[in-house]
């Protein structure tokens, strides 16, 4: 059984950073594409970030672009987001999220990750 374990989340005040993991057991971690997604209040979840198999290749959402960074350490079966200058509106909860296909390329569309994490709440205080 697949499961993926998120952690880093928290408060923490405008202009700081937090770094996000996820650990996935249950598959071979170096043969998928991982991504982070985060969902508002009152807002439809979407695409943060996202890495191939190899980290080879990465994806931002344009709200991420310069701050956030994604990677990956396979020996350790985790992808991770550091999350630089956070700003009020990156309040959300992230999930990262575990897909087998294609996994060469990175994907941002939700319904292409076949297993989620529980989330980690992440509150940017102004």
């Amino acid at each position: 059984q697949v499961q993926l374990v998120e952690s880093g989340g928290g408060l923490v005040q405008a202009g700081g950073s937090l770094r996000l993991s996820c650990t996935v057991s249950g598959r071979t971690f170096s043969s998928v594409a991982m991504g982070w997604f985060r969902q508002a209040p009152g807002k439809e979840r979407e695409f943060v970030a996202g890495i191939n198999w190899n980290g080879g290749r990465t994806s931002y959402a344009d709200s991420a672009k310069g701050r956030f960074t994604i990677s990956r350490d396979n020996a350790k079966n985790t992808v991770y987001l550091q999350m630089n200058s956070l700003k009020s509106e990156d309040t959300a909860v992230y999930y990262c999220a575990v897909t087998w296909y294609s996994i060469r390329n990175v994907h941002v569309d939700s319904n292409e990750y076949e297993y989620w994490g529980q989330g980690t709440q992440v509150t940017v205080s102004s």
